[in-house]
């Protein structure tokens, strides 16, 4: 196996890597987000009424995370999306720490996607405790470019921003990478159309020249609900791609077979001299070890750790894990992510990323969590989307996966809302500890029950920053 200080590209391309001239968003280094990020004092996070009885606009929460504040664990405003049924689902950053050397950057407006509309919107920040939509991108401008129902937004070094889009415009296959420019307009498609099929999230690393993403299915398929004859029926995904990081063209694949079904949510290791990762498989509820071999001249593969299926009384079969998201502590020292089937939140040790050892979990919610409720309000659903504090030391998560599947596996998210909840952890010692102070109900929103989805730091976080 390769060491960590391989190219992963063989290309040679030379990056500029001086940012000791730091006059641009974000941190110099992933250490620098560690020691000078701050405690976080504030989140966004996805919001939606898509998908309930409720007939109001999703819209993006604003949670007050200061503990020695008199709102503390409450919504203190909601920046509310102008049309209907838009089914929020991930957003990302203008700019991010890949462009901390542009001067004049700012990270301060969030790109927030539409996945059932293609409307992408655009919120500045400026006034943290009262950001405010300042412009909406249609569906028809973005039709124009046969893609649809964006996904993954990553801010891309010098002021780009890359929208992933998992359909076509008839929300069939294939997908691909919507641009935008750093005045929010469409730029056009990033790669040349026909490079893949199924797209789902990225990650990229500049100083490799590559960028690996994974695969859910058309939205055609995934928008009514999960049906397991999808599954057999091949029309769910279970390749992972990387791709020439300059060029926008795919240079290999790998297809992770029947243990590596449904390939989500993927993660590098946050040092930019790295080439490895990971990725979690949803329905396999597999984590999938990835590296780049400089002998074999390739990137490898290898499952690395194995959620079993788990019986229960309502069920016909084995349930999975559903292994539906995962982060990376922004030292590289610990893998994060949440079984939202099981209900179970996990922690591996991964200083050698080819050999995780697990180091705690929490069974909270979903069904078969020993944990079922906080402060006496009762779980409707298992671990989700997570946010990670820079320093490490304290876990975010919300319960929400997607408005149709919410409703067949736990139908109660919709009647009761969703719950962010948080976990202390010490990464000396590897373990998480449930913050049983520490509840935002969703369920208590003015207009009735909402379901939350991902979460965001204004300073940026262990899911948004890269480095060159």
């Amino acid at each position: 196996m390769s060491d960590a200080n391989t190219s992963g590209s063989g290309t040679g391309t030379d990056h500029d890597h001086d940012h000791e001239h730091h006059g641009g968003p974000g941190y110099v280094s992933p250490q620098a987000a560690i020691e000078e990020g701050g405690r976080e004092e504030l989140a966004y996070v996805m919001s939606l009424y898509t998908g309930t009885d409720i007939d109001e606009p999703d819209f993006v929460a604003v949670v007050d995370l200061d503990p020695d504040s008199e709102t503390y664990c409450e919504i203190i405003d909601r920046v509310e999306m102008p049309n209907r049924g838009d089914e929020l689902h991930h957003f990302g950053w203008n700019a991010c720490s890949s462009s901390c050397h542009v001067e004049g950057l700012e990270r301060r407006h969030l790109i927030v996607p539409g996945q059932r509309s293609s409307r992408i919107h655009v919120i500045d920040t400026k006034d943290r405790r009262n950001p405010e939509l300042v412009e909406v991108i249609e569906p028809e401008d973005v039709f124009e470019y046969d893609l649809s129902a964006p996904h993954t937004v990553h801010c891309v070094p010098d002021g780009q921003i890359l929208i992933s889009m998992l359909g076509d415009v008839d929300g069939e296959l294939p997908g691909g990478f919507l641009e935008l420019n750093d005045e929010f307009e469409i730029e056009g498609r990033w790669e040349p159309p026909g490079e893949i099929e199924m797209n789902y999230d990225y990650w990229y690393q500049p100083r490799q020249n590559v960028m690996v993403s994974t695969e859910w299915a058309a939205p055609k398929t995934y928008y009514p609900g999960f049906d397991l004859e999808d599954v057999e029926a091949g029309n769910y995904g279970q390749q992972i791609h990387f791709w020439d990081w300059e060029h926008g063209t795919v240079e290999q694949t790998i297809d992770l077979g029947e243990e590596g079904q449904i390939p989500l949510e993927v993660r590098f290791l946050h040092t930019p001299e790295s080439t490895h990762g990971f990725v979690g498989t949803a329905l396999s509820s597999n984590m999938f070890h990835f590296w780049y071999d400089s002998d074999a001249g390739e990137y490898r593969a290898e499952k690395v750790i194995d959620f079993e299926a788990r019986e229960h009384p309502d069920w016909d079969m084995p349930v999975p894990g559903l292994t539906t998201d995962i982060l990376i502590s922004m030292d590289d020292r610990y893998l994060f992510g949440s079984n939202w089937l099981h209900g179970e939140l996990w922690m591996y040790d991964i200083s050698d990323p080819a050999n995780p050892r697990r180091a705690d979990s929490l069974s909270v919610g979903g069904h078969f969590g020993e944990i079922q409720e906080v402060q006496g309000r009762e779980l409707s659903a298992g671990p989700q989307m997570l946010q990670l504090s820079l320093d490490g030391e304290r876990l975010y998560w919300t319960t929400s996966l997607f408005s149709t599947w919410d409703e067949q596996f736990y139908p109660e998210e919709g009647e009761r809302g969703s719950v962010m909840l948080k976990a202390d952890v010490d990464p000396r010692n590897g373990t998480l500890e449930l913050d049983e102070d520490f509840l935002v109900d969703w369920g208590e929103c003015p207009a009735g029950p909402a379901r939350a989805h991902e979460i965001r730091w204004p300073d940026g976080d262990c899911t948004s920053d890269v480095w060159q």
